[in-house]
């Protein structure tokens, strides 16, 4: 299950793989764009994603109701689509400068298509991977397209049935995809913890056979760990700055030390998952003997009984196990026994 790119494995047997994602948070400066890159690499991140559309490959530049935000709670009301993508997308002349200073840094720079235009593009410009947003999950066309380059697909899973994302992965499969990731993703910006349900990893990867991840829109790391405790291989967060520095998605992407936690506690959630096993670890064994045992708390006579004021359970573990206490009790002392010796069978009538 496990595959490579370029220089860096994904799958169970790896850390979690960690994507920055710019989105729009570059706010249309190309410097402010090359300082993300080099802050999300600073902060560990292994790949660093932005977006491929212009407003025209979006939507329609209309100002009829279906074309505006009007949701009370959304970042985005009062725009039209086209106003929006407009302000957030990335131009296209600088998906090379990007992609070279990310890939200068280590990392794996790609991104998402939204039509089949921006795929041909990308192609030109040889990334090693594709991502499918959730509002595209349905676009068989352009899964198809996608799957098409034979390169890794990582698809966000947001607001699709089963039957739907059945039909996705089929369509992928089917059209030369092999490597495959789906992201557990709720489509809420940002998204509260408690519809985040990521209890459906495990669920996905069995019922698809393929990876499952996170793109995950809720603040701080907490369901990111989570998530890698239940399958999780890839994590995708929306990447800024700077949070007070505005933008369309600045209000739910992670800052540089937040981006860096979320690399060390998701790592080291992977590091824990371990086996199943029960016992001491090799690591444990010197500590067994501070474990609990008898010893003989007062100096004991040949032929005395064991009391429960003569004896007692304590640290340390080199006497007889404690199970054996109330059996001890009230058997005879062979020999004389100073207090403070573990108590042993050979010092028993």
């Amino acid at each position: 299950m496990d595959f490579k790119v370029m220089d860096k494995f994904i799958g169970p047997n790896h850390k979690p793989f960690i994507i920055a994602e710019m989105s729009g948070n570059h706010n249309q400066s190309l410097e402010r764009a090359l300082a993300i890159v080099e802050a999300a690499a600073k902060a560990g991140a292994h790949a660093l994603k932005i977006q491929t559309y212009t407003a025209d490959t979006m939507t329609l530049n209309l100002e009829n109701p279906e074309f505006k935000i009007e949701d009370s709670d959304s970042l985005w009301k009062g725009n039209t689509l086209y106003q929006l993508y407009q302000q957030a997308y990335t131009p296209w002349e600088w998906h090379k400068p990007i992609f070279d200073r990310a890939r200068e840094l280590g990392m794996i720079p790609f991104s998402t298509p939204f039509d089949e235009t921006a795929v041909d593009f990308l192609e030109e410009l040889d990334v090693p991977m594709y991502k499918i947003a959730s509002f595209e999950n349905n676009d068989i066309p352009l899964i198809k397209k996608v799957a098409s380059t034979g390169k890794p697909m990582i698809i966000s899973t947001g607001m699709a049935t089963v039957a739907e994302l059945d039909e996705t992965v089929r369509a992928a499969r089917e059209a030369g995809c092999k490597d495959l990731v789906l992201l557990k993703c709720t489509s809420t910006y940002p998204a509260s913890p408690e519809n985040t349900n990521i209890l459906t990893i495990p669920h996905m990867r069995e019922l698809f056979d393929c990876q499952v991840g996170l793109s995950d829109h809720t603040m701080g790391v907490g369901v990111a760990v989570a998530s890698v405790a239940l399958g999780a291989t890839v994590i995708e967060k929306h990447f800024t700055l700077s949070r007070a520095d505005g933008g369309v998605d600045s209000a739910f992407s992670m800052e540089p030390d937040e981006m860096k936690a979320l690399v060390v506690e998701t790592e080291r959630a992977w590091q824990a998952l371990g086996e199943v096993k029960y016992g001491p670890m090799e690591k444990e064994k010197a500590s067994l003997k501070f474990r609990r045992s008898i010893y003989v708390a007062q100096d004991i006579k040949e032929g005395e009984l064991f009391t429960r004021e003569n004896i007692k359970i304590i640290r340390p573990g080199y006497g007889l196990p404690p199970k054996y206490y109330d059996l001890v009790i009230g058997k005879t002392a062979k020999k004389d026994v100073k207090k403070g010796t573990p108590l042993s069978w050979d010092m028993l009538l």
